[in-house]
């Protein structure tokens, strides 16, 4: 009987301490979980925010990546790419070339073509995103995190990962990404940003096109590209619509600006400053989304906003729309953007 019952005793400590190494797994776990969402991004990542990245050293011709035509948009001007995992892995060669690691956190990837360098981004997941932040990043609430959306109107797939060594990153010919974030925030890095490519694609469309009309258009100016919806709410006073376009980085606000003077360049050469320069802006868009009819979206014309004068708006939606503001206001205001 004394043997069976020490025999008992033996599994019954074997057992519990099972369990109390089990338990300790499971709290180490659950520590970890909470420091992921708890700790910014960047402390618990060794290599730091968003960091650039080129091939490893490689042979003549090794270290080139070759990139679907479709990367370089309709215009063939763009030099980048924001790209889910899933997308990442799509492209041909990228995994070989830098490594499955590079799906597992958002980074930007430099890859040398025939002719210049291109940045293929990857993206943070929405699904990163807790409460109104992504780290100590403010974003806020999205119209369908608030409320049930039309399809066009769902949440964005993920957002661009922005450090200071990004400000200058060429998109396209004439764009950085840092003309399109949202100017809040100053001291807070990484900030994040949502912007699509074929809007990119629309406005070296549309700056091409002028060309083609005899326009000298050498330099386009964003004034707003992508809000953050927080943002965003905060100007609805001001006109903008609580489901803008900018929150899903598909619009934006620009003028034609080659003298740098900070006001849209007088494109019909009447000496003037006015709506008549925006509509030639107009124009230009117009016959860009008859030529592409996937980039079609809204356009919107503006007499003023503060000293920066006459703007358009431009965006790829999906669908046509039409709106004209010819009512000068005070620095700020803006008509209302459907």
């Amino acid at each position: 009987m004394t043997a069976a019952r020490s025999a008992a005793a033996g599994v019954l400590g074997r057992l519990l301490g099972g369990a109390i190494a089990l338990l300790c797994v499971v709290g180490i776990v659950r520590l970890l979980v909470v420091a992921r969402r708890a700790l910014p991004d960047e402390a618990l990542d060794p290599a730091g925010p968003g960091s650039v990245r080129s091939p490893p050293a490689a042979g003549p011709g090794e270290g080139m990546l070759v990139l679907p035509d479709s990367l370089r948009g309709r215009s063939g001007a763009l030099r980048f790419a924001a790209l889910t995992a899933a997308e990442a892995q799509a492209v041909p060669g990228l995994l070989k070339l830098f490594g499955d690691s590079i799906l597992s956190r958002p980074t930007v990837l430099q890859v040398a073509t025939a002719t210049d360098s291109f940045a293929l981004i990857i993206m943070r997941p929405f699904a990163d995103k807790r409460g109104e932040s992504v780290g100590r990043y403010r974003l806020g609430w999205w119209p369908a995190e608030r409320w049930m959306m039309a399809s066009n109107y769902f949440n964005p797939d993920g957002f661009i990962e922005v450090s200071p060594a990004h400000v200058d990153l060429p998109l396209s010919t004439h764009l950085r990404l840092g003309d399109f974030l949202t100017p809040d925030q100053q001291d807070v890095w990484p900030k994040y940003a949502v912007l699509e490519e074929r809007l990119v694609d629309k406005l070296e469309l549309v700056m091409a096109e002028l060309r083609q009309k005899g326009v000298a258009a050498r330099r386009v100016v964003v004034l707003s590209g992508f809000r953050a919806p927080y943002y965003n709410d905060l100007r609805i006073d001001e006109g903008a619509a609580r489901a803008s376009r900018h929150q899903y980085g598909d619009a934006a606000d620009i003028l034609i600006d080659g003298d740098g003077d900070g006001r849209m360049d007088d494109l019909n050469g009447d000496r003037r400053h006015d709506l008549r320069d925006v509509r030639i802006v107009s124009d230009a868009v117009a016959s860009v989304e008859r030529r592409f009819p996937d980039l079609v979206g809204g356009l919107g014309t503006y007499a003023a906003m503060g000293p920066s004068g006459p703007f358009a708006h431009v965006d790829v939606r999906g669908t046509s729309a039409r709106w004209e503001n010819t009512t000068r206001k005070e620095q700020g205001g803006r008509g209302k953007e459907p």
